[in-house]
């Protein structure tokens, strides 16, 4: 994300926090955050094989380079749990190569199914 979309991002953040959608998850060290975490919980709906309302996505995981020591993992996980606490059966996420040991590490599996389309 570039500079002049964070403004737009961090507002955006805000609004979903006052609505109860979004919840982050940070961890400090030495007075410095180094890893975070946020999961978004969106109204999906029931489809076909799944009776859930809601899904889960999760969102701006990052750790400082300095700190990745599992702490990527602990923030993760703290979004799982608060998934569960919501009852939130599916989360869903986007990631690079680099992180993908992470998740598939948790039990997540790449999806050949989706798809995306960019709307004008």
């Amino acid at each position: 994300m570039d500079a002049a979309e964070r403004p737009i991002y961090a507002g955006w953040v805000a609004g979903a926090v006052e609505r109860g959608v979004y919840r982050g998850f940070f961890i400090e060290k030495e007075g410095e955050v180094v890893a975070g975490a946020g999961l978004v919980r969106l109204e999906w709906g029931p489809s076909r094989g799944d009776p859930q309302a809601y899904r889960a996505r999760l969102v701006n995981v990052w750790t400082h380079p300095d700190w990745r020591r599992g702490l990527g993992r602990a923030v993760v996980q703290a979004c799982l749990n608060a998934a569960q606490e919501q009852a939130v059966k599916v989360v869903n996420l986007s990631t690079t190569a680099m992180a993908r040991p992470l998740y598939e590490s948790l039990g997540f599996q790449a999806s050949p199914a989706e798809m995306r389309l960019k709307l004008p």
